[in-house]
């Protein structure tokens, strides 16, 4: 075992910083906000898992999404902060007409069938501003990336992540399914 020495902070009065090359703008390319898998470990969560301990498990990690997976790690859907919200919880108890403490992630999440994603090549070829224009288009806080010759998630875009590295705000607001407009126009 190598033996680490504490320093003194005292003398130090400056922060590394990233470099002005490095700072993010509308202009830089999209892959710069995109967060590959080949690189980082994505969040991801059993979609037998209680919906009950979803919530505590996000809060633990710091992330507003998961990546949801079979019990073969088979990608299935993902579920957000948002879909767990008490007015969604309330409904998926009434329509299921199950105790709260059964529904499990799988009767929370959006199912892969009903998200769309960004193309690995073609963002490659886009700029920040281009994926923050569809983000707005879409109403999307969270875009996956699809690597289409080896069928997979090859990452995700996050539209707390653009904030974050632009510092600006970005008003995206979501836009409704087909279910909730069905729902509407049968009201």
């Amino acid at each position: 075992m190598h033996h680490l020495t504490l320093c003194k902070t005292e003398a130090v009065d400056t922060l590394v910083q990233p470099s002005l090359v490095d700072h993010l703008e509308l202009n830089s390319t999209a892959l710069s906000v995109f967060t590959d898998f080949q690189q980082h470990q994505p969040q991801m969560i059993d979609s037998n898992t209680k919906a009950i301990e979803l919530e505590r498990l996000m809060r633990l990690a710091h992330v507003k999404m998961k990546l949801v997976v079979d019990q073969q790690d088979r990608f299935v859907g993902i579920v957000t902060l948002a879909d767990i919200g008490e007015q969604k919880i309330l409904q998926r108890v009434a329509q299921l007409q199950i105790p709260r403490s059964e529904l499990l992630v799988a009767d929370m999440m959006q199912p892969k069938t009903s998200l769309q994603a960004f193309d690995f090549n073609d963002l490659s070829a886009a700029s920040v501003a281009d994926v923050v224009d569809t983000l707005k288009e879409n109403g999307a806080m969270h875009c996956l990336v699809i690597d289409k010759q080896n069928h997979a998630i090859r990452g995700v875009i996050s539209v707390s992540d653009i904030v974050r590295q632009l510092r600006i705000p970005l008003d995206i607001q979501s836009q409704p399914s087909f279910a909730a407009l069905s729902h509407i126009i049968a009201a």
